[in-house]
């Protein structure tokens, strides 16, 4: 989590934008992104109301800037989750191929879990008729990402032949709709995790290759 900034004057030639972004995404976490302004977040900066206009064109922009702040957040949250399940990191061999992929679909669970509000803003602005271009070049390099393990997995002969951009779209579709059902409350959160293990090993199991 980044540090509140120490106050007025503090901040070097260029330094603003990070230090109210960085207190913005704490603001999202304790409140939700309805109540994050510019007044509040200028204040708890400790610079002036207009300060932040000087950066951000309105509210809109700041929150899009969260929003690249928590994507860049997740993607070193799912490099985590590869590392624990795999033991190896991004350095995974063909024998442990097979935990990446579920790893990430419970990785994707387990951050939208354990912080709602930044799920919310992210969904807001990706998962939305129109997603904003700010986003684009993150976005790009996740699903980059996520498309080149399935088709290594692929060629590994560990997921049937097909197109792997609709592969990875019906395990994005699964688990954006497992998170909302936890967070609606539809699945119970003390079983949440459980549940969704089940569902992404009953997933796999329907596209794997039998061994």
């Amino acid at each position: 989590m980044t540090e509140r900034p120490a106050g007025r004057g503090s901040y070097h030639h260029g330094a603003l934008p990070e230090a109210l972004v960085g207190v913005a995404f704490e603001l999202l976490d304790e409140v939700g992104q309805e109540q994050v302004t510019m007044r509040e977040v200028a204040r708890r900066a400790g610079v002036s109301a207009g300060a932040p206009f000087r950066h951000f064109a309105d509210r809109r922009a700041l929150l899009t800037a969260v929003a690249d702040r928590v994507l860049a957040d997740f993607e070193a949250w799912q490099r985590a989750e590869v590392a624990t399940a795999t033991g190896v990191g991004e350095a995974a061999g063909a024998g442990d191929r097979r935990a990446v992929l579920r790893a990430l679909g419970l990785g994707f669970v387990r951050y939208a879990v354990r912080h709602p509000h930044r799920f919310a803003l992210v969904r807001s602005r990706v998962f939305a008729p129109a997603p904003q271009p700010e986003l684009r070049e993150r976005l790009s390099g996740i699903d980059r990402a996520y498309t080149e393990v399935i088709v290594a997995d692929q060629a590994a002969g560990l997921l049937r032949p097909g197109d792997p951009e609709l592969v990875g779209f019906a395990g994005q579709a699964l688990v954006y709709g497992l998170a909302q059902m936890i967070l609606d409350g539809y699945l119970p959160a003390e079983k949440a995790e459980e549940v969704a293990a089940q569902v992404l090993d009953t997933f796999g199991r329907g596209i794997a290759n039998p061994r």
